[in-house]
């Protein structure tokens, strides 16, 4: 259908706005908008509503009619501005034409063109009237649930509108309509803490192995049973596995044997070898992920039960037999698949029995491995430490004492990482090597007091695995690799892999293929070392939010001007205080909590006196 004539003063439709037609040409035409502005457009820019006269858009009045009778007459046909105008108010105007097309771009009964108008069927209609109820409906109910927000509280049918909140908590997605809507940061600080404000999450949620993407379901797939094979009898020895209190996977075990030591491990690459579902599985995990509510195991529960050192009356152990000189270098190593009768128990129950046979010939190699190490500048710092439980909601904290029966059981740990690491250099067996350079500062740096010790954790770097052997700067040691904790870290896995496809005369991986294989498990530890730091810190402050006012004893281990950091040994927790400059480093004050604040992990204390 052609365009009408377009004449002076004729009311057309303009970016479906009314506008009057003030002069024309055969290329351009001038029309005047509602807000008086003169626009030069092409004639095909704008269509004609009605011919006019009209002199001025304030003619444009509202008009009353009978629409709904008008489409009752047109349901499902088509029509013109012109014959809609005259059905629904008796007159074809330039108000009534305008108030056509106000009908047109509402959309409920008509739509279209102003040449071709479609009056929509009853079906349609009801369609569109039934959207609109739901839409209306819908921003009542959201209103509503803002509302509620304001207020701190939430209703059941709310989760929905929640959803996009957990998921910024979570670091599943960085937008939130609820918090931009608000007018709050759309931060997972923000989003955990409107969460924990209503209601929604309570403060005994841990949001930290969600955020960094860490498996939290244990593992179900089925173990094989354990291989036969020819394993050395050592259950004549007394094979010691001294833990914490509390410890449910035991994969470590100390005996004396006329002068030398063996330390048996868990034999957990007997069910989990290379290219195996186990493997795989505790490859993409990386380790155990302990957190103060429980631990999330790398590999099935039933590797605990067949494999952890003194569940069963007899136990597989991978064992490592090792000779150690007066001057604390070892010597041969004999490595062996055995069985063992292990006894268990706590570093407390071992510290007592310290002066007895063999547990005193066991520090006594303890204590010559620590003397090489001291020579060979290894770094001690002897920091607070704490172990942090959940039960039942109920956080605990208990400090860990510096007990030397820990010091026998880490010596021997780590004298088997050097003598498997000196091992597989001597069969040229690939492995990876645990190294660590420190800053000059470090070297041979003594630190006696928390301050110095807490500054000279700072020059630490981060060990590092790599596939040629290379000194360990902050042990003090020229070779390591880590092999003591096959239950508990897919690296130390990987190595009892390697050393056991040498034993049976196999070919073992080769080292492209092992540092592949670590550096996908390390992305996954790490993430899981990231995820108990963070959980032991919101834990530390659930407890203080548990135990309001908490006061006690605190350390000054760094300071600039007014501004203090505090150790609080008991808590092992770290928090900034502000003012009395005078305070020395190491002084021991008084703090009072103040505030906590849960999702910033952040906490404020009082200094008291």
């Amino acid at each position: 259908m052609s365009q009408p004539e377009l004449r002076l003063d004729t009311l057309v439709l303009y970016k479906n706005r009314p506008a009057r037609l003030t002069a024309t040409g055969d290329k351009k035409i001038e029309i005047q908008t509602e807000d008086g502005k003169n626009v030069s457009v092409r004639p095909k820019d704008v269509e004609v509503l009605h011919p006019g006269p009209v002199r001025t858009l304030h003619e444009l009045h509202p008009v009353q009619g009978e629409v709904q009778d008008a489409w009752e007459l047109l349901a499902g046909g088509v029509t013109t501005v012109a014959e809609l105008a005259e059905l629904a108010f008796a007159e074809f105007t330039p108000s009534t034409a305008w108030a056509v097309w106000q009908l047109v771009e509402d959309g409920l009964y008509f739509s279209g063109t102003p040449a071709a108008i479609v009056a929509h069927d009853a079906d349609k209609v009801a369609g569109i009237q039934a959207t609109r109820a739901a839409k209306v409906a819908e921003e009542q109910a959201w209103q509503t649930f803002l509302a509620r927000l304001q207020q701190d509280h939430y209703a059941p049918e709310d989760e929905r509108y929640l959803g996009d909140v957990v998921a910024l908590a979570l670091e599943q997605r960085e937008q939130s309509r609820v918090l931009r809507t608000l007018g709050r940061s759309e931060t997972r600080e923000e989003a955990h803490a409107l969460l924990l404000n209503i209601g929604y999450w309570s403060i005994l949620n841990n949001p930290y192995p969600t955020r960094l993407g860490i498996t939290t379901t244990q593992p179900t797939y089925t173990l094989p049973s354990l291989p036969e094979e020819a394993r050395r009898d050592l259950t004549h020895l007394t094979a010691l596995a001294i833990d914490d209190a509390g410890s449910t996977d035991p994969d470590d075990a100390i005996s004396w044997d006329q002068g030398h030591l063996w330390v048996h491990i868990a034999d957990v690459a007997a069910l989990a070898p290379p290219e195996s579902e186990a493997d795989a599985e505790a490859r993409a995990r990386g380790a155990n992920l302990y957190l103060p509510e429980g631990t999330i195991h790398m590999l099935p529960a039933a590797a605990t039960t067949q494999l952890g050192l003194g569940l069963q009356e007899i136990s597989p152990a991978l064992s490592f037999g090792i000779e150690l000189h007066e001057d604390g270098t070892l010597g041969e190593v004999d490595i062996t698949p055995s069985w063992v009768r292990v006894t268990r128990l706590t570093y407390e129950e071992a510290e007592k029995r310290l002066a007895e046979f063999p547990f005193q010939e066991l520090y006594g190699l303890a204590q010559a491995y620590l003397a090489r190490r001291r020579t060979n500048l290894a770094i001690e710092m002897e920091l607070p430490e704490v172990k942090v439980r959940v039960e039942n909601g109920v956080v605990t904290i208990k400090p860990l004492p510096p007990l030397q029966s820990r010091i026998l059981v880490r010596e021997a740990m780590l004298m088997t990482g050097e003598a498997v690491a000196r091992y597989a250099q001597h069969h040229d067996l690939p492995v990876a090597y645990s190294v660590q350079d420190v800053s000059a500062d470090a070297v041979g740096a003594v630190a006696e007091s928390l301050s110095e010790m807490f500054a000279l954790r700072r020059l630490l770097k981060p060990s590092q695995q790599k596939s040629a052997p290379g000194a360990h700067a902050g042990l003090g040691m020229d070779f390591y690799t880590q092999a003591t904790s096959p239950l508990r870290r897919y690296n130390d896995l990987l190595t009892h892999q390697q050393l056991r496809a040498h034993l049976r005369g196999e070919t073992p991986l080769d080292a492209q293929t092992v540092m592949e294989r670590i550096a996908e498990a390390s992305t996954s530890a790490r993430a899981m070392r990231t995820a108990e730091r963070l959980s032991n810190q919101h834990w530390k402050l659930v407890y203080l939010l548990q135990h309001p006012g908490w006061s006690g004893a605190g350390v000054i281990v760094e300071k600039a001007g007014s501004r203090h950091l505090v150790l609080i040994p008991e808590l092992d927790l770290e928090t900034e205080i502000y003012g009395r400059a005078d305070l020395a480093l190491d002084s021991v004050v008084h703090v009072t909590l103040t505030e906590v604040n849960l999702p910033t992990l952040e906490t404020r204390f009082r200094l008291e006196g």
